[in-house]
């Protein structure tokens, strides 16, 4: 074909002969919606943002907020994480690896400054933030992407799939580990069980065994159960899990306001800004409960379409990872999306009372300054992965020896150039 560019791309043995490279400037469907679900998601966040946070600061303006407060510093941290969406897409996706220490290191070095006295910025007996200038920071967010980035590099140069446990410890199970105790000692179990969902999604991703993914899928479930044993403040979110309406004035007095806001919504809701139990009833109801607001406002109508987007999102971050030639670039975009899309699943359970409260935020639509920021950041490494040398099925004839007519197809690698 005429413009067209073949080559053949780095290429895993187990996976065989590596497949030729078709060369085309189309940016993929998948990437094309992935962008404006994105905008959607974020835009309809600060809807509701501003929706949830407005009467709460209203009511505080002892600590000098205005009804406005929220959504202006979430406007800041939302132009910080667009810009760095812009600046990833840009970026040749073959840099990423070449970067993936040094964000590590430096995620690492911020997650030691937080426990540092006079550094770290504590918020309710909670050490998980950095002042740098008029911005607060929250380094656990950064060291996802810095996990993310280092484990899809390590795994991305085997040139077999993990088989054992100790392949998997040296070095990917030390550096989850290091990252995961620091995150603790803040203490932060949400970003540490979003880390492990990830990176058990890396793991699915990179051809790892189905004995050692049970391995691992038993002793995180064990290590969990301990951690919970060991602080009495989440023995009592468990027990709450359990029985909410019976500990309604305690442990579940937040899942059962959620369940209540909800239930008040109805098939459409009682209108944008008509909610009652942001007010005075529902607590964290423009972070972790947001979704709870949605429900009592845009009723089932609106809590479909949110689930709806984290949907499509999942499948054009999953399709991109798919059509990934480069086992980095797969690797990658693959644990990107697991991270996304697993913290929405596990805020949405816990809102809804399916699964225990951990304090993980509803991507791109809670207010967080950090966590927008990285997630924006990591949809621009997305689309940029998409811009690669991409996996697309294509018709080849093979013919036999005699000449004679086309037999069978091969698969070959569209690349967008």
């Amino acid at each position: 074909m005429p413009g067209v560019k073949r080559t053949k791309p780095i290429w895993p043995e187990a996976l065989g002969e590596p497949p030729l490279i078709e060369a085309s400037r189309e940016m993929p469907v998948e990437a094309q919606v992935l962008m404006i679900v994105t905008i959607a998601l974020t835009v309809f966040g600060q809807l509701m943002v501003y929706s949830a946070s407005s009467a709460y600061a209203m009511t505080h303006a002892e600590f000098g907020f205005d009804s406005l407060y929220f959504i202006k510093n979430g406007l800041v941290y939302t132009g910080a994480g667009l810009a760095l969406m812009i600046c990833f897409i840009f970026v040749p996706a073959t840099w990423l690896r070449r970067l993936a220490p040094a964000v590590f290191l430096v995620a690492l070095g911020a997650l030691i400054a937080v426990q540092v006295p006079g550094v770290g910025v504590s918020v309710n007996g909670a050490a998980r933030w950095l002042a740098v200038g008029p911005l607060t920071l929250q380094p656990s967010e950064f060291a996802k992407v810095g996990v993310l980035l280092i484990v899809a590099a390590v795994l991305a140069s085997r040139r077999r799939p993990l088989a054992t446990l100790r392949q998997l410890l040296l070095p990917v199970g030390l550096i989850v580990g290091v990252v995961s105790l620091l995150i603790m000692l803040q203490p932060d179990l949400g970003t540490t069980l979003a880390i492990a969902i990830m990176v058990f999604a890396l793991l699915i991703a990179s051809g790892a065994r189905v004995i050692l993914l049970t391995q691992v899928l038993v002793s995180g479930l064990a290590l969990g159960a301990a951690l919970i044993t060991i602080a009495p403040y989440r023995r009592d979110r468990i027990f709450a899990f359990i029985d909410p309406w019976g500990q309604s004035a305690d442990g579940a007095y937040q899942v059962v306001q959620a369940l209540i806001a909800i239930g008040s919504g109805g098939i459409f809701g009682v209108g944008l800004g008509g909610s009652v139990q942001k007010v005075n009833f529902l607590p964290e109801a423009h972070t972790d409960m947001i979704f709870a607001v949605i429900g009592e406002e845009l009723g089932l109508v609106g809590a479909i379409l949110t689930v709806g987007l984290f949907a499509v999102f999942a499948w054009a971050g999953y399709t991109i990872a798919a059509n990934a030639v480069d086992p980095f670039q797969r690797l990658l975009a693959a644990g990107a999306t697991a991270l996304v899309t697993g913290q929405a699943i596990v805020n949405l359970g816990a809102v809804m009372g399916i699964l225990p409260l951990t304090g993980i935020p509803l991507p791109l639509i809670s207010y967080g300054s950090s966590s927008r920021m990285i997630v924006l950041a990591l949809v621009g490494m997305l689309i940029a992965i998409s811009r690669e040398p991409r996996a697309v099925a294509v018709d080849e004839p093979r013919f036999d020896g005699a000449g004679s007519s086309p037999r069978s197809t091969r698969s070959r690698v569209k690349a967008n150039a």
